[in-house]
């Protein structure tokens, strides 16, 4: 299988909900005038708590330096694997699943922190710039690795890179197993035409600025999330159904399953940016189960989206994990 780096160095945010207002210019900038900036990766989060904003250098310097922006001090690069047309055979599973043994958990034994963005069309999976030397050790055995400069795919190797510390591929992983809530939301994962964004100007400005509404709070069995991503021309959609029927049904697009999803939500405080292993104790038991899986990781919480007819499955599974902890877990 091919791994690419992409050309992208992306920085992530928080923007507080009280503070929307002072970036609304900018965000519908970002999303609707693309002739207008030189952003290509745009990936915007609604949870409860704030606005997950991950983005490259130039839609950075559309953020004013504010109280209510938060951010993150690495600089991350996006990883996407291309699977050969005979990679993966017998599986059918799609998402985070797919990569789960052969990018996840190695990373996760090498102590390297990830940041996970699963999108309609592909996942990706972000480092710290400062771990890419590992990165290339750790995962150089299983994948041909390119990193893109100026258009062009480049085969490299971990000697292009300066030295980072390798660990012990054997090191038993150390992470928190973390409390895990499934709210009751179905959740559709959908696609548009970008050239159609436009027409739906409206409707996405008032789902992502203007959504709260009062049953919401008084729901505690449902939660608040909507995702938009817009990454090299792309556009994906990640919504509950709720939030679904306020858009012309015939423009958003989505697998010919037309399957739902459920929500799997990891962490009972802020998880933070420096464990590792959170995606790892997930999407692991997901393959090996052979459980499709979104995931998305947000600047507080982690999110994963399994197919609602496996949601008792999966429950089941997380319970045992944290009732019965594996010793190298």
């Amino acid at each position: 299988m091919d791994l690419h780096i992409l050309d992208h160095r992306l920085r992530v945010t928080s923007i507080a909900k009280s503070g929307l207002v002072h970036f609304t210019h900018p965000l519908i900038k970002l999303i609707f005038l693309r002739n207008r900036t030189r952003c290509k990766f745009l990936s915007l989060t609604e949870t409860p708590e704030n606005y997950t904003v991950v983005l490259d250098e130039e839609g950075f310097k559309e953020l004013r330096p504010s109280e209510h922006l938060q951010v993150e001090s690495s600089v991350w690069l996006p990883l996407n694997v291309a699977s050969n047309a005979n990679a993966s055979v017998g599986s059918q599973a799609v998402g985070v699943t797919k990569i789960a043994k052969s990018v996840i958990a190695p990373l996760a034994r090498q102590h390297v922190s990830v940041f996970m963005l699963s999108t309609y069309q592909t996942d990706f999976i972000l480092v710290r710039e400062k771990d890419l030397s590992v990165v290339v050790r750790t995962l150089e055995e299983e994948f041909n690795i390119y990193k893109e400069v100026g258009g062009e795919s480049l085969l490299v190797h971990d000697q292009d890179f300066s030295n980072g510390i390798y660990k012990s591929s054997k090191e038993a992983l150390q992470s928190t197993l973390h409390p895990v809530l499934i709210p009751q939301n179905q959740f559709c994962v959908m696609s548009l035409d970008p050239d159609t964004l436009p027409s739906i100007a409206t409707t996405l400005i008032d789902v992502i600025f203007y959504s709260s509404s009062p049953k919401e709070s008084e729901d505690l069995d449902r939660i608040k999330f909507f995702s938009f991503s817009l990454i090299d021309g792309y556009v994906s959609l990640v919504m509950d159904t709720d939030a679904q029927r306020h858009f012309p049904a015939d423009l958003l697009f989505t697998s010919s399953s037309g399957e739902l999803w459920r929500m799997v939500r990891i962490g009972g405080q802020p998880l933070g940016f420096d464990e590792c292993g959170i995606v790892a104790q997930i999407s692991q038991p997901l393959a090996d189960c052979d459980i499709s899986a979104y995931y998305i990781s947000t600047f507080s919480f982690d999110h994963a989206l399994v197919p609602e007819e496996d949601i008792v499955s999966v429950s089941d599974m997380l319970r045992r994990q944290r009732k019965d902890p594996p010793a190298d877990a």
